[in-house]
């Protein structure tokens, strides 16, 4: 009889925790040195402080500065550049005139310049520019003098050649905007990540519970056991039985502590923790509700992901290498159209005084004449090119939107998978509490008790593993679409900056 109250009083203990049947028990909640966090606080503190957060924040910051790059392009561009001053003094070689005899004559001389100038690309037709004004000095063996060139107009225009300007304007906002698209996306892989690792770990936590559990009930069980061994109660087949299972428990405590030591330190690498404290996780217990069909979830694809975006700039790329080939193997001609003022003097005061104009034009041409068909491979390779590309982003667009349509599909088969599993571990936990109930009255075995409380194990595991693939699957959504079905908003948050 006292063999009975000692053994319920054991086994009514143990399992308090798992009374809650929607939610894995926590333990060690009174340790203040132990830190608690929530799959949500766990995500957050990797979008904000983790290595990969800090790669994905630099990479959009590269890809920004380079779009402000590309905008200053169109814009007008003001540099003064200064010589003050050039000095020389050398020997220089001089001819005679009269007498034909070359002389070597001292020769001093320095100059100053200033060329302050405004200048303009012209994205429409690729061409500069600019607007100089100029002023210099030079002083020698004579005394000084200056010249100045107060406004000087010219323009530099390619005819016929690749406009790289006008390209830009088309793939340019269109590499920014994937840029940006991306790092939304990343901050959603972020999450997958550390879904997982946090899974990982209350994987390795429960695990590292039940084996806890386990070795304190066979502990018990087995000294009880010694007690009726010597009472003659029962057999020693038994006895050892009992004993082999007190040691393959303590065995599995030990695997246990080294796998939670492992997923621990794997967590903390990537969150970017230092700490030493230990960590606790908290088992999401709400399951969010809401409706996903897959005609919405592939049009939030096509408006929200990068991929999309990729998928036009890439194209535009192949067309824009056609276009060089063909503007490169025809003619190609530059013009060269300048006017202005200048004039020069003895003082600084007339040299900007009645000054007289100034032209300059040139246009040089280049036409090729023979190649041995360089040219023609060229356009042929580009042409070839562009169509092999338009064929594969054609496949991947198809692809695209399959990944999209599996990935609804897989989420609603996993949430209902996760009610059965839900379901399953209430009733384990039922089964093994009537099974104790029976062992305390006599009615069943051991070995009955032990497979009961295996099956309530195996169904906790079982839980938490439907719980991750869950939120895998939740996460994986929000990524594939970038959009958050739960309040019904894209998932295009500010940027940082």
């Amino acid at each position: 009889m006292v063999f009975v109250w000692v053994l319920g009083a054991v086994l009514v203990a143990l399992p308090v925790a798992a009374q809650d049947t929607d939610k894995i028990p926590n333990i060690d909640t009174e340790d203040p040195t132990t830190r608690r966090l929530s799959l949500p606080e766990v995500i957050k503190m990797a979008r904000e402080q983790s290595p990969s957060y800090q790669q994905a924040l630099t990479q959009l910051e590269n890809r920004t500065w380079q779009y402000h790059t590309y905008k200053s392009n169109y814009l007008p561009q003001l540099a003064l550049y200064a010589t003050l001053p050039s000095y020389t003094k050398d020997y220089e070689r001089v001819t005679d005139a009269t007498t034909g005899k070359i002389n070597f004559v001292g020769v001093q001389s320095a100059i100053s310049s200033g060329h302050l100038e405004l200048k303009q690309n012209v994205g429409l037709t690729g061409g500069v520019i600019s607007i100089d004004s100029k002023l210099q000095r030079i002083d020698d063996n004579d005394g000084h003098s200056y010249a100045s060139n107060p406004v000087v107009v010219t323009l530099r225009q390619p005819i016929f050649n690749h406009n790289n300007l006008k390209w830009d304007r088309k793939t340019e906002p269109l590499r920014y905007e994937e840029a940006k698209r991306n790092f939304w996306e990343e901050m959603e892989r972020i999450a997958v990540r550390a879904t997982d690792l946090f899974f990982s770990q209350l994987q390795s936590q429960i695990s590292y519970d039940i084996a806890q559990k386990n070795v304190a009930t066979n502990d018990t069980l087995f000294k009880i056991a010694q007690a009726r061994f010597y009472n003659a109660k029962i057999s020693v087949n038994e006895l050892l039985q009992l004993e082999l299972s007190l040691l393959t428990s303590k065995q599995s405590l030990e695997q246990a502590k080294l796998e939670i030591e492992t997923t621990t330190l794997r967590l903390k690498t990537y969150l970017g923790l230092t700490e030493t404290y230990p960590i606790r996780l908290i088992a999401p217990a709400q399951i969010p509700q809401f409706e996903v069909a897959e005609e919405t979830a592939l049009k939030q694809a096509l408006e929200n992901r990068s991929r999309v975006i990729g998928i036009k700039r890439e194209e535009i790329d192949a067309e824009r290498n056609l276009d060089w080939a063909e503007a490169s193997s025809g003619v190609n001609a530059d013009l060269f159209l300048q006017y202005g003022l200048t004039q020069r003097a003895e003082s600084i005061g007339p040299v900007y005084q009645d000054p007289t104009s100034q032209q300059r034009v040139n246009l040089g041409l280049s036409i090729p004449l023979m190649d041995w068909g360089r040219n023609k491979s060229r356009i042929g390779t580009a042409k070839a090119n562009l169509k092999l590309v338009k064929a594969n982003l054609e496949q991947q667009r198809v692809s695209f939107e399959q990944d999209v349509y599996l990935q609804v599909k897989r989420f609603k088969m996993l949430r209902e998978q996760m009610k059965i599993a839900q379901q399953a571990n209430g009733l384990a936990e039922r089964r093994f509490l009537g099974a104790r109930d029976r062992y305390l009255n006599g009615k069943i075995g051991f070995l009955e008790l032990n497979q009961a409380s295996s099956e309530r194990d195996s169904a906790r595991r079982s839980y938490v593993s439907s719980l991750r693939n869950f939120w895998d699957a939740y996460y994986n959504l929000r990524l594939q679409t970038l959009y958050d079905f739960e309040t019904n908003q894209p998932l295009t948050m500010p940027l940082p900056f």
